[in-house]
């Protein structure tokens, strides 16, 4: 958090605009600008023009993906101090003041009130060869989609006899299996070419269970786990801690895995804690251990991994 903040900015992102409310001295000043690399800019100036200095004033936006993270990172470049909030922390302080309205001047004006009630800790922006990883791995991901489903699709026509549209979806599927193994191939090189990548990446090749394709998928949703106090802080970033719903003599409600967190990562680490849970003693002791209290199996699953 920006202990030294005499005004507070909050900024509502969308695909196209952003929606800004500085708060300072109790009044709230609103403007918008477009999500763009000319309206980072302008917005950076309109700042200046209003008196809030960088060293002083706290910045805080929702993450919402790669529209709040391109004015995110260019903030931080200029020098001001951001917060990059789960978008769960802010429709929950939207409910406690009971707020009525949702636009995205309102919620601009929101984002403002809890910069300044909670302030919230400062964002760092992933370094370039960690958010270029990501985009690897998305794009891997996105191909392997189209795979499966071209893959159910051949698997119909074969059942119905279509012999043209059979040739068809096997050619893309050949062409999908070549781009693919590229695209290992280039992550692979990419996190060999970068020595904390590379360290990182032996460390999580270490652990029984864990190949490449977890191993790119960890580092590239994880990033850097240094920036995480304790282990219990990232595992409620991936959204494996456990929630309870225990209240005096009525309610009992079952334990269960938050979920509140990175669902990219929890699902790239489901399979190797079913894997380790199965051939590990330790972690088959320490699942059963859970399953006794009453957790969900796949909760189970996931916290084999925590």
């Amino acid at each position: 958090m920006n202990e030294h903040a005499t005004c507070v900015v909050g900024i509502d992102v969308s695909k196209r605009k952003l929606d800004i409310a500085l708060l300072a001295n109790s009044k709230i000043k609103s403007k918008v600008f477009d999500n763009t690399v000319t309206g980072h800019s302008e917005l950076v100036q309109w700042l200046l023009e209003r008196g809030a200095e960088q060293q002083r004033t706290h910045i805080c936006m929702e993450a919402t993906g790669p529209y709040s993270e391109a004015v995110a990172i260019a903030l931080v470049e200029s020098g001001w101090h951001i917060s990059v909030v789960n978008p769960a922390r802010i429709k929950g302080f939207a409910q406690g003041e009971l707020a009525r309205n949702k636009t995205d001047r309102a919620d601009a004006s929101l984002l403002a009130r809890f910069c300044a009630a909670m302030r919230p800790s400062l964002w760092t922006p992933p370094s370039a060869e960690w958010r270029e990883l990501r985009g690897w791995v998305d794009r891997l991901q996105a191909l392997k989609d189209m795979h499966q489903q071209e893959s159910n699709r051949l698997e119909a026509h074969t059942a119905t006899g279509q012999a043209s549209l059979i040739e068809s979806v096997q050619t893309h599927l050949d062409w999908l299996a070549q781009q693919i193994g590229a695209l290992e191939h280039d992550i692979n090189d990419h996190i060999i070419r970068h020595p904390e990548l590379k360290h990182d990446a032996e460390l999580l090749h270490s652990i029984p269970g864990i190949g490449s394709t977890t191993v790119a998928k960890v580092l590239a949703y994880a990033g850097d786990v240094r920036r995480f106090a304790n282990a219990k802080a990232l595992a409620a970033f991936i959204g494996v801690t456990p929630r309870q719903r225990l209240s005096g003599s009525s309610v009992k409600g079952r334990t269960m895995m938050s979920r509140t967190g990175h669902a990219n990562l929890r699902r790239a680490l489901y399979m190797p804690g079913l894997v380790a849970r199965r051939h590990n003693p330790v972690l088959r002791a320490f699942g059963d251990r859970l399953s006794n209290t009453g957790l969900a199996p796949n909760s189970i699953s996931n916290s084999i991994k925590h």
